[in-house]
């Protein structure tokens, strides 16, 4: 038979992983190539990049989905396990789980959001071959690529130590144009005596005008009397810039104190961090381009006047 589409890989995945136990990716794939009777050509069948298979690149992105919506847990790199909702899941839709069952759940809808931060508009319902214009589709696999992009880069940066992340968001800053061209622009600190502050960025040659870092690789919501500590350590410093980055959230009161406070603190929490990872090329590599083409009117407009 032919490779299943990544949808109608859910529940068979699901029913691996049933047992309880830890599974590897390639246990997984294997059990699911025996359940669907794949043959060598149809396991050896590229995507149109060429880049993968099109049954290792299914499965990835229904382990994607499930895993983001909550049904299987990741204790470790490549190793899943069935989660109490991903049971409930199983028991509660017998014939088939797909993106319409997983759509129920908020982690979905947050999972798919089109862009980070408190104001972000939510990402359109995910549109079927036979519902959208091929425009539609490209934009809405698009927005998909790049927010399981998103998710995968802050799991990555989670396995890294603290001071693997101190670096980066002085890298994301510096390629985000502060302090871009003037050498040795970016400093880190977390030091003894650096009084709670993680790393400064030189907007001028001269050093006078500098952005305070304070780097959080956190899994809990930062909360304000974390803010409160930076602030106090801008003030040791003189500083009259400072910017809060953390891997997680940041809680309402910590927001709208960063509001309020002078000298300015600006927070960026997960979400924002990797969108900003993905726009200025930080941990990340382009591998495949498109560009869309559309007719050039003014092109066939008749050299003498006359209209089309």
């Amino acid at each position: 038979m032919a490779v299943p589409d990544y949808q109608t890989l859910m529940r068979p995945l699901l029913e691996v992983l049933a047992d309880g136990a830890d599974h590897d990716t390639a246990s997984i794939r294997a059990a699911l190539t025996e359940r669907f009777n794949l043959s060598e050509s149809e396991l050896e069948e590229l995507i149109p990049s060429g880049r993968d298979t099109l049954f290792r690149n299914r499965v990835g992105w229904a382990t994607t989905y499930l895993t983001r919506t909550g049904l299987i847990e990741k204790p470790r790199r490549a190793v899943y396990r069935i989660a109490d909702r991903g049971r409930q899941v199983l028991a509660e839709n017998p014939e088939r789980v797909d993106l319409r069952v997983l759509a129920q759940f908020p982690e979905y809808r947050e999972f798919r959001r089109a862009r980070a931060g408190p104001d972000s508009e939510p990402e359109p319902p995910h549109l079927p071959v036979d519902q959208g214009t091929p425009e539609e589709l490209i934009d809405s696999a698009y927005r998909e690529l790049r927010a399981a992009l998103a998710a995968e880069l802050l799991d990555r940066v989670m396995e890294k130590p603290p001071q693997f992340f101190e670096r980066l968001v002085l890298d994301v800053l510096h390629a985000s144009g502060y302090g871009g061209g003037i050498e040795h622009a970016t400093e880190r600190l977390g030091h003894s005596g650096d009084e709670g502050v993680d790393g400064v960025i030189r907007e001028d040659r001269l050093g006078l005008d500098l952005i305070y870092v304070q780097a959080k690789r956190w899994q809990g919501v930062v909360g304000r009397p974390e803010i409160q500590k930076f602030f106090g350590a801008l003030h040791g410093q003189r500083a009259t810039k400072g910017v809060f980055i953390t891997t997680s959230t940041f809680s309402k009161d910590a927001n709208d104190y960063a509001d309020d406070v002078s000298p300015r603190v600006i927070l960026i929490d997960g979400k924002q961090l990797a969108q900003l990872m993905i726009e200025h090329s930080v941990g990340v590599a382009v591998t495949h381009e498109y560009r869309l083409r559309r007719v050039d009117l003014d092109y066939f407009v008749d050299d003498d006047g006359g209209g089309e």
